[in-house]
């Protein structure tokens, strides 16, 4: 059963074979009111199944075509994600390729087909993008290969296993661009720099000489008397505190807005908010 399927199974028609026979059909009616046609018409049908039967063993005696789908480890949701297909020709002479890349049932695209001709050997890196709109895992399929000669009788149906699982996070693309553009635009500005901040916690960070200006509530008597000078503590900014994310999931965050909803939106904002908000902490100096 398997040779029957790998050597009649996998056989398809063009449309270039259905044309071809309806020709023959038109010229044999022909014929019948012209009986000196009959023999050259019988010729070109014996002519005809001949290159058929050629085309066959170019098609079933030759390598398949290898084929490899490249995906990131993860997808961004609401961005163009780079999908790349690498095929290569394995056969010894130039074919034509129709190539369908099963995708997940997210993206609800039954027509996705690519058409392509290779050189004997050649190999080819072929990209495509796609935008999922919505968070969960996207179970990818086959690779579907269509091959069919230069003479374009046949086709060749080759599926080639790539099933993969892919999940599709917040949008990770939308937070490094935010991260990227707090560091150009904030710390790379000439005449800014990072500085520490002077807090009033009770979270110690060292001991200095008092200037005018200082709280002379933050006299440290201890080191003063050791030192013989004034002494003051310095305190900074306690880091950890809790914060509260209040987010309206009611009827109107639901409205979609460039195929998303503002729901989805509102989370992504508050996923990569905190990492702009630490690359930007830098002041004038």
């Amino acid at each position: 059963m398997t040779i029957i399927y790998k050597y009649i199974g996998a056989l398809y028609l063009s449309r270039r074979f259905y044309l071809a026979m309806a020709f023959c059909i038109v010229l044999f009616i022909v014929s019948f009111f012209i009986p000196p046609l009959f023999s050259p018409v019988v010729i070109l049908l014996l002519l005809f199944a001949t290159l058929v039967f050629i085309d066959y063993l170019f098609l079933f005696i030759s390598k398949a075509p290898t084929a490899k789908r490249l995906t990131a480890d993860r997808l961004s949701n609401g961005d163009e994600n780079k999908i790349e297909l690498r095929i290569k020709n394995q056969m010894p002479f130039t074919v034509d390729m129709e190539l369908i890349d099963e995708l997940p049932v997210q993206f609800q695209k039954r027509d996705w087909k690519l058409a392509r001709r290779f050189s004997a050997g050649e190999q080819k890196n072929i990209l495509y993008n796609l935008r999922p709109v919505s968070r969960g895992e996207y179970h990818f399929g086959r690779i579907v290969i269509y091959v069919k000669s230069l003479l374009g009788l046949l086709k060749r149906r080759h599926n080639i296993e790539a099933e993969e699982v892919l999940p599709v996070y917040p949008s990770f693309l939308q937070m490094r661009k935010y991260e990227l553009l707090s560091q150009t635009t904030v710390q790379s500005e000439s005449g800014n720099k990072r500085m520490r901040k002077i807090g009033q916690s009770m979270e110690f960070e060292q001991i200095k000489e008092y200037v005018r200006g200082d709280d002379i509530r933050t006299v440290n008597w201890k080191a003063t008397a050791r030192k013989g000078s004034l002494m003051v503590n310095n305190y900074t900014d306690e880091r950890s505190q809790q914060v509260y994310c209040i987010i309206d999931k009611g009827r109107l965050m639901k409205m979609p807005f460039n195929e998303l909803s503002c729901l989805i939106m509102r989370l992504t904002a508050l996923w990569y908010w905190p990492v702009y908000v630490c690359k930007s902490r830098t002041v004038s100096g």
